[in-house]
């Protein structure tokens, strides 16, 4: 391990080198590159040195039991070396999950897709839940929530709602949102009082920079026509919604919440790279799926992740064994102890991997 943390130190210090290369300076991408690179190092390597510093703090007190010293100040020195003993041990635990190759996504905003799936008006109504506990969850960590594109029903749900999610950290969190969302619960549409299941499928893709991934523009088809739905009085008079077709992969996505074309265009293209990114990554990682798996699933947008039972007022996480009892705050946001399991298996099954390799 600390041959691994001395290498990261050294790559850490070689970037402070090349960020003052003027050379490096003048290169945009570069600079990018490596500044990003930087970043994400500076946790580990100054968690690194302050272990070193920890250790021969330790070293030195240790050291003191060898000189002729009264009872009280042995016992002095006894606590130091017992509290400096706890410290190192603390955060050689904080090494080791620092060593962990990260998600190199993590840091990034997040666009989401929700959908309703099987149970028709009952599982539109609970793609709206999902959407209002999503966007709770992101407000109390102080991101930005905001709507692309949405196919609202008139029972207040959503067949299809897209929105980005911007903050440091966002996909990090969200990302273990991936795939089917069962909720089982009386609809408000049944007057016999049955419980019903539906369904609702939810799509996390990481924001995308341009240079991340090339779409040129002569692969993009744009076709605009008048927007439907809420949107005042610009509704269905001007040609301000735009549907792109990315034409290699066939992917399509159509955006009408703003007023602009412009800026339809712009939030349209933002969902375009993240789905073509996602469809190359999903294609590039399909060759070792078994590497992929996790205790937290594969990702994808078929598995049944999780069940919603409002009976019950339950929640369960059906890739860790996950319940909680706490369904009515779980939907008001309160998403912390469910995500935080889920990184700790993400993290405990790539440690596994890691000393298995």
């Amino acid at each position: 391990m600390f041959d691994r943390l001395q290498a990261v130190e050294d790559r850490y210090d070689r970037l402070n080198e090349l960020l003052s290369d003027p050379e490096i300076v003048s290169d945009t991408n570069k600079l990018r590159e490596y500044s990003k690179e930087q970043s994400d190092l500076q946790e580990t390597v100054e968690a690194y040195r302050e272990y070193k510093d920890l250790k021969a703090q330790l070293a030195d007190a240790k050291a003191m039991f060898d000189d002729k010293m009264d009872a009280e100040m042995r016992e002095m020195v006894k606590e130091e070396v017992n509290e400096l003993e706890e410290k190192v041990e603390a955060i050689e635990e904080r090494l080791h999950i620092l060593l962990i190759p990260k998600d190199p996504n993590d840091d990034k905003n997040v666009i989401m897709e929700v959908r309703g799936a099987a149970g028709g008006d009952e599982a539109a109504l609970f793609a709206g839940d999902l959407y209002r506990m999503y966007s709770r969850f992101a407000e109390s960590k102080g991101w930005k929530v905001t709507i692309m594109d949405s196919s609202a029903t008139g029972l207040g749900g959503f067949k299809e709602i897209v929105f980005m999610i911007s903050g440091k950290g966002a996909y990090s969190k969200m990302k273990f949102e991936n795939g089917a969302h069962r909720v089982q619960r009386v609809p408000e549409t049944e007057s016999g009082g049955r419980i019903h299941t539906s369904t609702a499928t939810v799509a996390c893709l990481p924001e995308v920079e341009e240079v991340e991934v090339e779409i040129h523009d002569n692969d993009i088809r744009v076709d605009t026509y008048a927007s439907s739905g809420a949107g005042g009085q610009s509704v269905n008079t001007t040609m301000s919604a735009v549907r792109l077709t990315h034409i290699p992969t066939n992917t399509v996505v159509t955006c009408q919440d703003e007023k602009s074309q412009i800026k339809n265009k712009a939030s349209a293209m933002k969902v375009l790279r993240a789905r073509v990114y996602d469809k190359f990554q999903q294609e590039a990682q399909a060759e070792y799926d078994a590497v992929r798996k996790s205790a937290v699933g594969t990702g994808d947008r078929s598995e049944r992740i999780r069940t919603y039972n409002y009976p019950q007022n339950r929640v369960t996480d059906h890739r860790i064994g996950l319940t909680i009892q706490k369904l009515d705050q779980i939907l008001q946001g309160k998403m912390d102890e469910l995500i935080d399991a889920l990184i700790v298996e993400e993290q405990s099954a790539r440690m596994e991997s890691l000393n298995n390799a």
